[in-house]
């Protein structure tokens, strides 16, 4: 067997020894306890037939096409720069440097 149906392939012995523990740890709740599990199992089938439902619609339908483009995309368009370049001033001579005083 798997370990996943070893689960239900318990004995008579198991069964007592977990309705034992069951009701030790849940005690009045019990029947409480039962109620929501219900109600949890009963929003899951509704849950997954609901997905059953959409599967099965998305299924049957048509694919759907995509309507054509009426204009081409454009190709990008180049960006030029604002920012002003630097240019060296000619008039001035390069040698022109002051050093700060000695003291």
């Amino acid at each position: 067997m798997t370990p996943l149906f070893a689960f239900f392939n318990l004995g008579p012995q198991e069964m007592l020894i977990l309705l034992i523990i069951g009701i030790l740890l849940f005690g009045r709740k019990l029947p409480e306890v039962g109620r929501y599990l219900g109600k949890g199992i009963v929003e899951f089938k509704k849950g997954i037939k609901g997905l059953e439902d959409d599967y099965d619609a998305s299924a049957s339908a048509p694919p759907r096409q995509e309507p054509m483009a009426l204009e081409p995309p454009r190709p990008p368009q180049r960006i030029t720069t604002t920012a002003p370049k630097f240019e060296e001033n000619i008039t001035t001579p390069a040698n022109n440097i002051t050093t700060p005083p000695q003291a």
